[in-house]
């Protein structure tokens, strides 16, 4: 999802996947949130310097809990959607779904057997929300059963909500240097609590004017040029 823009930044770049996002879990891993920041963590060891951390929906809340309780691990951070980590914030129906015991194992089970081309498939839905055809069908093909299980796994450990638990991502002040971006069309952000999210924890802002949830690939032009400026102010 990130390649578009990758390929447009003017500093070099990595990709992390979560664990069981396309990628492995490592024996005895947990799952959920926590296990989440863990495994994110090992994955910047092998990065000498402090990064400058990009966080995309769970991304989000994931980046803001490294960024404040592992300072040391960043130079500065940018993330979208963060009314999800407002104390009030209220999970969209797909994740409350999700979070109830065996009704979200059975949505995931018919998810992995339909396809792209059938219309109730939740990435043929993303369409609708800015996201190319193409974009939605590469989406698809990573979709398996670990993915699925990881996703149940985050959702499940953040309720009722992601500040439950991690207060301080997002209520204390942040020691490196933040950025929110509000993509004004994303339906899963709220304008007035990613604010005061960013009042709390003493960010910027940036609005991203007219983009949605997937704004990475609906505008890479764009996306590109406003990690590349925020990034450069680091220096």
């Amino acid at each position: 999802m990130w390649d578009v823009v990758r390929a447009r930044l003017d500093a070099p770049s990595v990709a992390v996947e979560l664990a069981g996002f396309g990628s492995a879990t490592p024996p005895g891993f947990a799952g959920g949130r926590d296990a989440q920041v863990d495994w994110i963590l090992r994955q910047l060891d092998a990065i000498a310097d402090p990064v400058d951390l990009i966080g995309h929906d769970w991304g989000s809340p994931l980046a803001l809990r490294i960024a404040v309780a592992h300072p040391d691990r960043v130079r500065s951070w940018a993330v979208d959607v963060a009314a999800v980590s407002h104390p009030d914030y209220v999970w969209h129906g797909y994740a409350q779904l999700w979070q109830t015991p065996g009704e979200g194992e059975k949505w995931m089970e018919k998810a992995l057997a339909s396809s792209v081309d059938d219309p109730d498939n939740l990435f043929s839905q993303l369409a609708p929300l800015g996201v190319p055809p193409a974009e939605c069908r590469k989406m698809a093909s990573a979709f398996d059963a670990p993915m699925a299980s990881a996703v149940l796994d985050l959702y499940r450990s953040a309720v009722p909500n992601v500040h439950t638990g991690w207060e301080t991502a997002s209520s204390g002040r942040s020691v490196r240097p933040g950025l929110i971006l509000q993509a004004t069309t994303d339906p899963f952000d709220d304008a007035d609590r990613s604010a005061q999210v960013a009042q709390a924890l003493g960010a910027d802002v940036l609005r991203l004017e007219g983009l949605g949830h997937f704004w990475m690939v609906e505008d890479p032009v764009t996306a590109a040029t406003a990690i590349n400026q925020w990034v450069s102010r680091q220096v």
